[in-house]
């Protein structure tokens, strides 16, 4: 299970050092915590994909599909709904306050 997860984390920092012109842009804005001081992950691993941006605090990913993905259309619609499944059978890290806090 180990190498698994360091084979993904190693594939993750790959993407990184090899993003697309599109991935580049965005994350010159989600960076450093630019829009409503939320901070963004860029190629983060969860479960067994790699998500292109993602904010934990917020259980937010954001996917850029290019020209590359218009062959891997199955699968992208694959990790969508195993993404969506685990947001929605996992409790949030950060769950909402109850009426009347906060």
């Amino acid at each position: 299970m180990e190498l698994a997860r360091q084979k993904l984390r190693d594939r993750a920092r790959q993407l990184r050092n090899e993003q697309t012109d599109a991935e580049a842009k965005l994350w010159a804005r989600l960076r450093a915590r630019q829009i409503s001081g939320v901070k963004f992950r860029r190629q983060h691993p969860i479960g067994p994909y790699v998500a292109d941006f993602c904010c934990v605090e917020h259980r937010l990913i954001i996917e850029i599909d290019g020209g590359q993905h218009a062959e891997q259309m199955q699968s992208d619609q694959r990790r969508t709904a195993v993404l969506i499944y685990q947001a929605i059978e996992q409790p949030s890290p950060f769950p909402l306050p109850k009426k009347g806090e906060g």
